[in-house]
């Protein structure tokens, strides 16, 4: 397991084996790098634990440990588990300020917990099998044990078909979980796990405070929580796009240190893509020492290895500049600072304005919208304005997950084979507009949604990105905007000063107003989006055939090939069908990589061409 995981942590490696217990970590040493070894434990050695990530308010628990009798063997963030456990017992998780996923091993009560960062900034996975608890860092390493069997949970299949990426309880492989974001999961030997949440955030605006001060508290949390997410004992850079959250990022960071902080940005040569002048603009004006990567088509040369960095299967295109930058990053330090959890909290999605915009269709009488849906049905696929008008049929929550969807229940009946679509049909595609609209019925619309979006489309999709693909490359991000209390304090601010009259992040723009441009605060979000429409009629159209027309993709006996060389026309037609076409090949790649491979696939990493690295992360196994 721990050698899967090697790109993880290429540093070192670590074991405690005892009677019914195994812990296995493997190290990217960035804190105490010569004495911070893992697993960690208490004076006596009745507490041992393997930690995934960074504890940032460690010397303030160490300091307050201390003076409770505590005696550390280390100077690494991570022991402060041990002790915080010893203290606290369960709610040792609660005092922890960071991004972790950890394995604590108590051997008197011979009792295990796992615990896992409040945001879900870190992955966590496990399994049970044969009267064993099984948890690793990443999917992989699970499966390289022969007792986890490789099939298809059909209701990760339809979440990710629909979702771009599997549910946050469950993985793509039938019998492996997620233990979700805030949660931890305790066993014992002859009873079945039981988890629990340990913090959630309420979206309750507090309107005591102007817009001025709340603007200035805002700009004093964030100065803090980037300072706490520098401390290092190894070079620390950033992510650099050019938008206001990591502009906004960068700009603390220079404030705190006294060398240039080095900086990565990815460009594009199709210019409705590239945001790479606005990076050298802020970089310029922030002094710091830019590094740039121009993607071109060839990128793909990495698939070989893609869907194996990914661990799931993956519809978000962006995955492929991330895994990029990340490279390119990891060649100049072994930290880096993002500006993702921006949008979430400060409503910033363009869908969000899209949202304010289409409320005003409410005020049709529903027997109108529905005239306008039929007339919908009635069309071709592929036409113009049919999408819209059967967009337009539907009101408040299932009109937003509508827009937001990839595939829908109508999609999937046609792009399921009828064997697959009947596997799939465990999902319920209801749900979310149910839970969305008691949301809608019990606050803001707007609120809603940024809540929606933060229990789910970051966890599973942008933080899944993230992870993966600088992990792959044995670097570690870090998100100073996802610091628990500015999370806290951003789901504070009232709706209004977040969006008014078009005009998204207001607060958070008046908080960096003199830090930053106007040119940079003021410009249209522009979104880390990749030219796949261009790529897929051009360079690559060979490409998308290969996988999706297949002799193997078409046996596997789950897509229509009807279907898909409906949306191949459409798309050499004139139509971005691009997106989906991505999510489906990511798919089958996965599929290719980890269902059609030899068992021994999934036991050693794979060479990857061009020297690309290795990661960091916790692996771990019980039994």
């Amino acid at each position: 397991m721990c050698s899967v995981l090697f790109h993880r942590g290429p540093d070192d490696a670590g074991y405690y084996v005892d009677d019914g217990v195994a812990l296995g970590m493997r190290r990217l040493s960035i804190i105490d790098v010569e004495g911070g070894h893992q697993p960690v434990h208490n004076e006596d050695g009745s507490v041992w634990a393997v930690v995934n990530g960074e504890v940032y308010n460690y010397r303030e628990l160490r300091r307050d440990l201390e003076g409770l009798g505590h005696a550390f063997h280390t100077a690494s963030d991570v022991e402060s588990l041990v002790h915080l456990y010893e203290e606290y017992g369960d709610e040792c998780v609660s005092h922890l300020r960071g991004m972790f996923a950890f394995a604590l091993w108590d051997k008197r009560r011979r009792r295990l917990l796992l615990g896992r960062d409040r945001l879900g900034i870190k992955p966590l996975f496990y399994a049970e099998s044969g009267g064993r608890l099984l948890f690793a860092s990443e999917l992989k390493a699970l499966l390289s044990l022969p007792a986890v069997e490789r099939r298809l949970d059909w209701q990760a299949v339809s979440h990710y078909l629909g979702n771009l990426a599997t549910p946050n309880a469950q993985s793509i492989v039938a019998g492996v979980r997620k233990l979700p974001e805030a949660h931890i999961l305790s066993a014992t030997a002859g009873s079945p796990p039981r988890t629990s949440r340990y913090w959630d955030v309420e979206f309750s605006p507090d309107r005591r405070h102007t817009e001025s001060e709340l603007a200035a508290r805002l700009r004093e949390l964030l100065a803090e929580s980037v300072s706490m997410h520098m401390v290092s004992d190894v070079p620390v850079g950033a992510f650099l796009s050019g938008g206001l959250d990591s502009s906004s990022v960068v700009a603390m960071m220079a404030q705190s240190s006294t060398r240039p902080i080095k900086t990565f940005s990815i460009g594009f040569n199709e210019e409705r893509y590239d945001e790479s002048r606005y990076a050298r603009q802020v970089a310029t004006r922030l002094g710091t020492e830019h590094h740039e990567l121009v993607l071109e088509p060839n990128v793909f040369d990495v698939l070989e290895h893609f869907a194996w960095d990914l661990d799931e299967p993956f519809g978000d295109s962006s995955a492929l500049p991330t895994y990029m930058v990340s490279k390119l990053a990891a060649g100049e330090v072994k930290v880096v600072l993002s500006g993702d959890g921006g949008d979430e909290l400060f409503a910033g999605y363009d869908r969000y304005r899209v949202e304010a915009r289409e409320r005003r269709y409410d005020r049709l009488p529903a027997p109108l919208r529905r005239i306008f849906g039929s007339i919908g049905d009635l069309l071709p696929e592929g036409a113009f304005g049919r999408n819209f008008l059967r967009h337009l049929r539907l009101s408040g929550a299932a009109r937003y997950l509508d827009a937001t969807t990839m595939f829908g229940p109508a999609q999937l009946e046609h792009l399921l084979r009828p064997e697959a679509a009947a596997l799939a049909t465990g999902n319920d595609p209801l749900r979310e507009v149910r839970l969305l609209q008691e949301e809608f019925a019990n606050g803001h619309w707007l609120s809603a949604l940024q809540r929606l979006d933060l229990k789910g489309y970051l966890p599973l999709d942008i933080l899944v990105k993230v992870d993966r693909m600088s992990m792959a490359n044995s670097l570690e991000t870090r998100v100073p905007l996802l610091d628990h209390k500015l999370v806290e304090f951003a789901a504070s601010i009232p709706p209004q000063w977040h969006l008014q009259d078009g005009n998204s992040k207001r607060l958070f723009k008046r908080a960096m107003r003199g830090t930053l441009t106007d040119e940079i605060i003021d410009r249209r979000k522009q979104g880390f989006a990749v030219p796949l429409d261009v790529w897929f009629r051009g360079k690559l159209s060979d490409s998308v055939n290969e996988v999706l027309l297949s002799e193997t993709c078409l046996k596997r006996g789950i897509f229509d090939d009807g279907y898909i060389r409906k949306l191949l026309r459409l798309h050499e037609g004139g139509r971005n069908m691009a997106p989906p076409l991505w999510s489906l090949m990511s798919f089958e790649l996965w599929c290719r990589t980890f269902l059609d491979g030899p068992a021994a696939r999934a036991t050693q990493p794979v060479a990857k061409p061009g020297g690309i690295g290795w990661i960091e992360s916790t692996a771990s196994s019980v039994g």
